[in-house]
């Protein structure tokens, strides 16, 4: 007996809609898989969930995707790839750019791939490397006087610290002399034994 057919409408209960939405999602994702294979097709797919989490699959690489986007656009003629998308593009290629050519330059002040430099590129390379140098020599000499400073404060706490421990501990002795000299005059009571045996001298 097979499955009765269900009434495509959204599902109110959140549990139940998360578990439809997990099956479907990959049930789809499989069946693109296999039309990839099965007909070498190309398929460019895209899932958004309610929560806006984003699932993705492409027949290929990179450059696959940005095929069947330019396919789709010449078919259609819609375009998806606005102005605004196309200034984001270009800000990416010109921080990619940028970031070559930093890394280019680190790895000439390391004293790596120079050879090609010419000699303007040299001196200039020279500058920069005496201009940091200094730079670090002028952060070293700050660091130092600070560490300077800092140990000068600590031994003055110390000393401070190790005179009001010689006086209290001056005050600890002067306090014990005292008890000593007071115990050693004071006056013993004077006690009086009585004797177990009665004195036989005074009966007689």
């Amino acid at each position: 007996m097979g499955r009765g057919k269900i009434e495509i409408k959204r599902i109110e209960n959140s549990s139940n809609r998360q578990v439809t939405y997990n099956k479907r999602r990959n049930g789809i994702i499989k069946k693109a898989k296999e039309i990839t294979v099965l007909c070498d097709a190309k398929v460019s797919l895209i899932i958004i969930a309610s929560s806006g989490k984003m699932v993705e699959y492409c027949s290929g690489t990179e450059e696959t995707r940005k095929k069947i986007l330019d396919k789709y656009h010449s078919q259609t003629g819609r375009r998806l790839w606005d102005a605004k998308h196309e200034n984001l593009s270009n800000e990416v290629d010109r921080v990619k750019k940028d970031n070559d050519g930093m890394q280019i330059e680190l790895r000439h002040l390391k004293g790596e791939d120079i050879s090609s430099l010419n000699h303007v590129d040299l001196m200039a390379l020279e500058e920069a490397l005496e201009n940091g140098l200094a730079s670090i020599r002028d952060r070293m000499s700050k660091y130092v006087d600070a560490v300077r400073k800092n140990n000068i404060a600590l031994e003055d706490e110390h000393k401070r610290l190790t005179y009001q421990l010689h006086n209290k501990v001056m005050n600890i002795e002067e306090n014990l002399r005292e008890i000593n000299y007071n115990s050693s005059n004071q006056i013993p009571f004077a006690l009086r034994v009585q004797p177990n045996q009665p004195n036989l001298q005074d009966r007689m």
